[in-house]
């Protein structure tokens, strides 16, 4: 009795010694979170119920930030803006990085230079994206168009007709899918051989061994990939701005390419309305965590897992 209660103390204190050591180790980490975003989103929260401009002490003003979203135009400009292009770029996304995995999962050479040449452009800086979509998409003598005219087509005015801008940023959101391929490839290995070879030996083709086999496999890949784009779709920022907003050009269609997160930067940066960009960021905020909860309780039921459970 009297070793056992000799040894409860020795395990407590190991324990503790253990767990000082971990802290230990991801102290920075804590220190970081800490500093860099937990204050910050704090201090958000505060600065969204004031009246602030940097330069001026924050002076209190309750709720009125938040009731000027319901009341300002652009919000919801810049609100069904974003909407459109998370609608059409998360699922081009995903079929276009499915697509190109399923291709690569069938290559039997070269398998690591493709997979390596469709990851590259992932690296390239979002503002260089940008110029780029200005240089392809340009409606008089854009790469796109010119290759469209090569066919007889006459293409149109991405960067200045308000209905081509979002389709336009849409196909050049298609330019960063390499980490999507790379992730889907690596569920598409996963997926055990036997359940291919007994679909070959009940005669199913390619297609049906993909709709009945591999998309069920590789469903929470996919439900996983479906929710991340979905949230960096609502904060779309870079490319847009760069191109429409940041060249200095007041003849593009800047309207139809004012996303919530560039009106939200320019409350911030340009008008110094820093509380009433905070107010806009909590805004943001809950309606990503809405969107998100939606999409778990939807697609989820679509998600399958080897052991059974959702």
């Amino acid at each position: 009795m009297s070793a056992s209660r000799t040894k409860a103390p020795r395990r407590r204190r190991a324990q503790w010694i253990e767990t000082r050591a971990a802290l230990l180790f991801i102290s920075p980490w804590i220190i970081g979170f800490l500093v860099f975003t937990a204050w910050p989103v704090i201090n958000s929260a505060y600065l969204s119920l004031t009246d602030y401009d940097v330069i001026n002490d924050p002076n209190f003003v309750g709720f009125d930030n938040y009731a000027q979203l319901f009341e300002d135009p652009k919000v919801g400009l810049a609100l069904r803006n974003t909407f459109v292009f998370t609608v059409l770029s998360v699922p081009a996304h995903i079929i276009v990085s499915l697509g190109l995995a399923l291709l690569l999962n069938g290559a039997t050479r070269a398998t690591g230079f493709f997979r390596t040449a469709f990851f590259l452009p992932k690296m390239t800086p979002p503002v260089a994206v940008g110029i780029l979509l200005l240089l392809l998409f340009n409606g008089q003598n854009g790469l796109i168009n010119g290759f469209l005219g090569v066919f007889g087509i006459d293409g149109p005015a991405w960067t200045t007709d308000p209905a081509w801008v979002k389709p336009g940023l849409v196909l050049m959101s298609l330019w960063t899918v390499g980490s999507s391929v790379v992730i889907i490839l690596a569920a598409l290995r996963a997926v055990p051989q036997e359940l291919y070879d007994s679909a070959l030996v009940d005669g199913a083709g390619w297609w049906r061994r993909t709709l009945r086999i591999t998309v069920p496999m590789i469903s929470p890949t996919l439900f996983f990939l479906f929710i991340v784009n979905t949230i960096n779709a609502l904060q779309s920022f870079t490319e847009a701005y760069t191109a429409f907003f940041g060249s200095g050009n007041t003849t593009y269609s800047n309207d139809a390419a004012l996303f919530y997160a560039i009106y939200l930067f320019q409350q911030a940066f340009e008008f110094l309305h820093m509380g009433y960009a905070s107010a806009l960021a909590w805004l943001l905020f809950l309606v990503i965590m809405a969107i998100t909860g939606v999409q778990m309780l939807v697609t989820r039921r679509f998600v399958h897992y080897e052991g059974g459970q959702p």
